[in-house]
């Protein structure tokens, strides 16, 4: 089994009525509400996170990309990743997941080909590239891309960055949305042919499973939700692969979720549920009038999606039905104890969903630096060693930058 610690980055100090007197953290959150002063010790806070994380053997740090939001503070996860990155080149055996650049929004996208291939060079081949399409609130809402183009951008920006990997020749690219007389991008990637791909998807797609499949890559559902509310997409993936061919090796996918562990299942509920809380109310507070733009995907996908995030029965609707601290932990929306229940819950959530990667969110809303720390350090000492060999009988390790599997150190 293989974690990964990401940290969202929210902005941890939004009004204490914010989902009342504000339309939503996504596109239209006032940029007053934004102090640079506590946005400083915020951003080291979570650099000093990442940092920790990787001391305590980790096997991965993640980054993801998000714009016009207090919900997340990394409009450049590229940034970030740098940041961190001599860390991790010299870390035991951590590995950097850039999850991702949201490919159809880089213009030209062998940017991302450039900036991936560095971090790749200065970490020692331990980079993880993550290649999301995007949330039409990033895409089509904050950065203004047509619904309509996403797709075909995105799918184009894919093959650009492949072909800029895996070429050395000087070649000329001619796209709908792309054309470059010189393509020739320096550096070249550490890892041969290129670094593992991991594609994040919000939603249940046999277009989207199919093209995973096909390309080797590995499937990263990311979803606030839990793994309850996981496990039907999970049953349609697992299924689909079947169809195609394809194996059920629990390393092709990951899944993210929220956890909070301290000494007791009482104390953990004492420390963390004011922060659950103001995630879920404030963080998540999203208007459904950005949540897919027309085109985004298909009326079908939309309506289908809809019906589940906001719904009388989806996971939205039960949120917003005030569920308590209990209700919370049993609808799988967190995962939350001691250390011994926090181990209990991943090991039955990751057998049941046939994951071998996690993608722990263990700084939640407005979490203060202390606590967080607090929480990765019980995640590495008192969780992740009791669950790291559960699949090693079973399935080889895909998806991973070989260097650390090998245990190497890059100096």
């Amino acid at each position: 089994m293989k974690f990964v610690f990401m940290n969202l980055m929210p902005y941890r100090d939004l009004p204490k009525n914010f989902e009342k007197d504000y339309e939503s953290v996504f596109i239209t959150i006032p940029r007053t509400l934004y102090d640079p002063v506590k946005g400083h010790e915020m951003y080291n806070d979570y650099l000093s996170q990442y940092e920790l994380a990787i001391d305590l053997g980790f096997d991965a740090v993640g980054v993801n990309e998000h714009h016009s939001n207090g919900y997340g503070m990394m409009p450049s996860p590229n940034i970030m990743a740098a940041a961190v990155a001599r860390k991790v080149k010299d870390s035991e055996k951590a590995c950097l997941v850039v999850l991702g650049n949201s490919l159809a929004l880089y213009n030209p996208p062998i940017r991302v080909a450039e900036e991936l291939a560095m971090l790749d060079v200065i970490t020692g081949g331990r980079l993880i590239a993550g290649f999301p399409v995007g949330t039409s609130m990033d895409t089509n809402y904050a950065y203004g891309v047509s619904p309509a183009e996403l797709r075909p951008r995105y799918y184009e920006a894919h093959d650009l960055i492949k072909k800029a990997w895996t070429t050395d020749e000087v070649f000329h690219f001619n796209g709908k949305f792309n054309q470059l007389r010189y393509v020739n991008v320096w550096p070249r990637t550490y890892q041969k042919p290129h670094p593992p791909i991991w594609i994040p998807g919000g939603g249940a797609s046999l277009e989207t499973w199919d093209w995973v499949a096909e390309n080797d890559y590995q499937y990263s559902y990311l979803s606030f939700y839990g793994h309850k509310f996981a496990q039907d997409k999970f049953d349609q993936f697992w299924e689909r692969r079947q169809q195609k061919g394809y194996d059920m090796n629990p390393y092709k996918t990951a899944f993210v979720q929220l956890i909070c562990i301290s000494e007791t299942d009482a104390k953990a509920q004492e420390e963390y549920e004011e922060h659950v809380r103001y995630f879920f109310d404030k963080s998540f507070h999203v208007s459904p009038r950005y949540a897919e733009a027309p085109g985004y995907r298909s009326a079908r996908s939309v309506a289908h999606g809809m019906q589940r995030q906001y719904g009388s029965e989806g996971a939205g609707a039960q949120l917003r039905k005030g569920l308590n601290w209990q209700q919370l932990i049993d609808q799988g929306f967190i995962v939350a104890g001691s250390p011994a229940s926090v181990r209990d819950q991943l090991k039955e959530a990751a057998k049941k969903l046939n994951v071998g990667n996690i993608i722990a969110l263990l700084n939640h809303g407005s979490m203060p630096h202390h606590l967080t720390c607090k929480n990765i350090e019980l995640m590495a000492k008192e969780v992740i060693p009791y669950l790291k060999d559960m699949w090693d009988d079973q399935w080889p390790v895909t998806n991973w930058p070989e260097v650390q599997l090998n245990k190497q150190v890059v100096k």
